[in-house]
This record gives structure tokens, C-alpha cells and sequence, in this order.
């Protein structure tokens, strides 16, 4: 059984991973996450999406209580979830770190899981480790519906079932090969960024590790996923994708007959 303890002695030299937070209005939540992350010796980049003034004066005092460990930037304008996840992603590349844990600010992700996660990442440095959301009955039911037929489009797209869930926003992305996708796609900033993302580094050939991890619904109450706009993004962005799979498919399909049986 994994134990939440510091991980610095726990894991390999060459890897070297930090977490990045993006954060937007969730100020009574960020506090507990990041104090959860610092417990794991990880450091922290917060992305501050252009929150509003008690939410920055929360994470100003997070920057300034842990300097040495909490890394904070900042959009002047808010540019989505996606766009604050890679804001943190290309600062944590240039600061030399070689791996990044995603994690989001409400506090719905297990923070007990980070040691598996990380440790995960660490034996498979390669690999993508994605988080499969185990709910409790907190989640609304409409949410877990619209959830599954992203499911099924994601197989669609990848013509697998290797992804078992690509919405959910705890993951360890390999530095170097998502910052070779950012320079050479533009990725969608919002709440299509998740799937996006997940899609193509499989695409890319980036093995995904699902890794089952508790999720309750956000502690502070607040959710910025906007029904009617978000819905529309993440439709596009599956046609868009579902278009992207057919030129790939000869290659995806060739992969799936190359593994091993017991692997498709």
C-alpha cells in the first residue's frame, strides 16, 4: 500500500517532476491542494488564469509563504483551463523539470494518489498517467452521462479502448513530448484541452497508464464548465479529431494489430 510521504528519496534521480495548478476564483479551495502537494516534497506551479482580487491575494500569500517551492505566474486576461495548463507546462520545461502532475484547484482529486502517480511516471518515463475517476455520490448524474459519450468518441478517435477516461484533470504529462505537440498544434485552451491532448500524444505514440484515483465533487462548490459553450468546444474538437483519425488510421489500426495480444 502506497504511503503519502515525502517522495525526494523515493524516486530517481533523472526524474524530476513538479505539479502545476491552474487556478481560477477557487480561493477557499487552492490553500488545502497546495499544502497537500508541498506535504509530497513536489514543487508547485500555480497559474494564476486572471482570478479575481481575493482569489490572487490567496495565492500571493501561497507564493510568498513557500518561495522556494511555489512558483507563481500570471494571465492578464483568463484564457481557460487549457491555456493555464500550458502556460505551467512550458515554465516547467524551461525550468528543467522532466515530468508534470496536473492537478486542479476546487479540491476534487485525491491527493493521497500523488505518490502512486508519481511513482507510476517515475518506472514509465515514457508514459502518460492518466487518472480514471472513481465518484462518489456527490457527482451529478447529468455529469457522469456526458462524461461516457466522450468515452466512446475518444475510442472512436483513437480506435482503442486505451483510454478509459480523458476528461479527468489529474495526470503526469512527459514534458518532452507534450512540449513537441504545443509547438507544432495549437491546442484548445478550455475545457476541450483535457481530451485534446490526451488524444493526440496517443496519436503521438505516448503509451497511457489509467490509473483509478477517487474524485468527489469540487470542495469550495464552485465548477467553471460552462454548459452551453463548453459542450460546443469539446463537439467540435471531436470532429474535429474523428477527421484527424481517419488519415491515421492505417497507422493506429497497424499498432493495435503489432501489440500483443493480451495488450489490445
Amino acid at each position: 500500500m502506497y504511503q503519502p510521504e515525502p517522495m525526494a528519496n523515493q524516486l530517481p534521480a533523472a526524474f524530476r517532476p513538479c505539479a502545476v495548478i491552474p487556478v481560477y476564483n477557487h480561493e477557499h479551495a487552492i490553500g488545502a491542494v497546495v499544502a497537500a502537494v508541498l506535504a509530497r516534497d513536489l514543487p508547485c506551479v500555480l497559474v494564476d488564469d486572471a482570478s479575481s482580487a481575493s482569489c490572487a491575494a490567496v495565492l500571493d500569500a501561497l507564493a510568498a509563504a513557500n518561495p522556494d517551492r511555489v512558483t507563481l505566474l500570471r494571465h492578464a486576461v483568463n484564457r481557460g483551463k487549457g491555456g493555464a495548463v500550458l502556460t505551467g507546462i512550458q515554465h516547467a520545461a524551461t525550468a528543467g523539470y522532466t515530468h508534470a502532475l496536473q492537478i486542479d484547484a476546487d479540491g476534487q482529486h485525491c491527493t493521497d494518489d500523488i505518490p502512486r502517480f508519481l511513482q507510476q511516471a517515475a518506472a514509465k518515463p515514457d508514459s502518460l498517467i492518466a487518472g480514471c475517476p472513481q465518484y462518489d455520490d456527490s457527482v451529478p448524474s447529468v455529469r457522469l452521462y456526458a462524461r461516457y459519450l466522450t468515452h466512446v468518441w475518444v475510442w472512436i478517435n483513437t480506435l482503442s479502448l486505451d483510454i478509459k477516461d480523458s476528461m479527468c484533470g489529474f495526470r503526469v504529462y512527459p514534458l518532452p513530448s507534450l512540449v513537441r505537440l504545443a509547438q507544432r498544434t495549437k491546442l484548445g485552451e478550455r475545457m476541450n484541452f483535457d481530451i485534446e491532448v490526451l488524444v493526440r500524444l496517443y496519436w503521438d505514440g505516448v503509451a497511457i497508464v489509467n490509473l483509478p484515483t477517487r474524485v468527489a465533487y469540487p470542495t469550495d462548490g464552485i465548477s467553471h464548465f460552462r454548459a452551453g459553450l463548453d459542450n460546443l468546444l469539446i463537439s467540435r474538437l471531436h470532429a474535429t479529431l474523428f477527421f484527424g483519425m481517419l488519415w491515421r488510421a492505417p497507422r493506429l489500426l497497424g499498432r493495435r494489430l503489432s501489440a500483443p495480444w493480451g495488450a489490445r
